[in-house]
């Protein structure tokens, strides 16, 4: 009863902050009420009280999770995270990973959406409805010194594993109804191209009743229900300047790309006074010239340009591919402007999150936030999770923050052990549920589809918002 009464007031406070900036809960107010009430038709907590009880066969399928992670996949991950390999060629990562469900009677499709590191593996023994999908995640960043695993995906594809084999087995040994796929989704950290994008508007999801997937985290968290990303809604740009080539000594008879380049940098940082606090605007300098003798003729800047919100977000993107001809303009060279990538909100619902978060501090993860963070769709490309409902499990699994070597090095201690086991036992009892409870399916569906039901009026709201100033023409 307490930790059902502490839930029911964590969610009713929820809606009325939920969204990431002031202007967002201002301008959809009257979405967020809208949200409120359905939050409370559901009823989460009562929920939650009644799916955690005590259930020897929901233990027995988390106690097998536990044992395949204990005995091989805990060293899986270690060995994932010692030979890393950035995104699109996860070949080494990607056959131990395959090599083992294959081992465990799941065929497996290779080059799914034209990825040649994309991959769909079945269980043999599947059986109809409803089918639980289980997103599997191996790219390393690119770094300086080479990849590494700062953000700990090596771990993601076998803490995966052990919930979808222990649930695949559970379903079979007591001829239950429905089936267990495992998605194989390449270079997370890179675009183009948006791995599960591609995959999803090629159909690869189709079918999916729910998808899971785990991520490290320095915090043990959950989500608020509504719209959102984890790190904002992306445009990704790249701008390419053309100059002219000329002897160091004579610049002035070519046109400097690379002078050209630095104006673009400095322009935006011109216009961050103007642009609302909650922007980031970074990038790097991909290519800079080859000789300090020969005037530069290409440039090449690559910027990952991030919003809250996509209304906003293409008036930043528009302030910034400004900055960017003016570049040009000021100094006679040409620039091409490529958006080669997005990210964009997705779902986030409360039965889901609420649920995932009781299992988690159960199964022993540390660090524990009680308080839901801002709504964020689970696989950080909202084109899935904006149609399919699903979870991002984030138990603590470091003491250091994203994208770190400290946070690699974690990924092979006893925090990072700890939580990728307690994300997998957490993600199998919520696969359990979800399979064995209908009612729970149920409420589930009502709630993500009245979530998503209220998107176009959100963007709608903050169109009327987000207005930009009438500049005259100087007299």
């Amino acid at each position: 009863m307490r930790i059902g009464a502490l839930l029911a007031l964590t969610l009713l406070a929820a809606p009325l902050t939920a969204q990431e900036t002031p202007t967002e809960r201002e301008a959809a107010r009257d979405v967020l009420k809208k949200m409120a009430a359905l939050e409370q038709s559901i009823d989460v907590p009562s929920i939650v009280t009644k799916l955690t009880a005590p259930n020897p066969a929901r233990e027995a399928v988390v106690a097998r999770a536990k044992e395949l992670m204990d005995k091989e996949l805990i060293a899986l991950g270690d060995d994932i995270t010692k030979n890393p390999e950035v995104g699109f060629v996860e070949y080494k990562s990607i056959k131990k990973l395959t090599d083992y469900l294959k081992a465990h009677d799941f065929d497996v499709e290779m080059g799914v959406a034209k990825l040649p590191t994309a991959f769909v593996a079945r269980y043999r023994k599947n059986n109809g409805t409803p089918t639980l999908g289980v997103i599997l995640e191996y790219d390393a960043l690119r770094g300086t010194k080479g990849a590494f695993h700062g953000d700990q995906h090596s771990t993601q594809g076998p803490i995966g594993i052990a919930a979808a084999v222990a649930m695949a087995e559970y379903l079979s040994k007591n001829k239950l109804p429905g089936s267990v796929i495992v998605y194989g989704t390449p270079g997370e950290e890179m675009m183009p191209p948006n791995a599960k994008t591609d995959m999803f508007e090629a159909g690869v999801f189709n079918g999916a009743d729910i998808l899971v997937r785990s991520h490290s985290s320095p915090a043990t968290t959950r989500p608020q229900p509504g719209f959102g990303t984890c790190c904002m809604n992306i445009n990704g740009t790249k701008y390419t300047f053309s100059g002219a080539p000329a002897h160091q000594l004579t610049a002035w008879a070519g046109r400097n790309a690379l002078t050209a380049v630095i104006h673009l940098f400095d322009n935006i940082d011109g216009i961050r006074s103007n642009i609302r606090p909650e922007s980031r605007v970074q990038g790097v300098i991909m290519e800079g010239g080859t000789a300090p003798n020969v005037v530069p003729d290409r440039t090449v800047a690559d910027f990952y340009i991030r919003y809250p919100d996509v209304v906003y977000l293409e008036q930043l993107t528009g302030m910034v591919d400004d900055a960017a001809r003016a570049a040009a303009l000021g100094t006679g060279t040409k620039v091409k402007i490529d958006h080669y990538g997005k990210a964009r909100d997705g779902i986030s619902v409360a039965t889901l999150g609420e649920l995932g978060f009781a299992y988690l501090k159960k199964y022993g993860a540390t660090n524990v936030i009680p308080e839901p963070g801002k709504p964020m769709g689970y696989e950080e490309t909202g084109s899935v999770s904006s149609v399919i409902p699903g979870l991002d499990f984030d138990a603590q699994t470091s003491f250091a923050p994203y994208h770190t070597y400290e946070m690699e090095t974690d990924a092979l201690a006893e925090v990072g052990h700890k939580g990728f086991t307690a994300d997998a036992m957490a993600m199998s009892a919520l696969l359990f549920d979800f399979a064995t409870h209908p009612e729970y399916r149920a409420a589930v569906k009502k709630e993500f589809e009245g979530i998503k039901a209220l998107f176009g009026e959100y963007q709608a709201a903050l169109r009327k918002t987000y207005t930009t100033p009438k500049v005259p023409d100087p007299e």
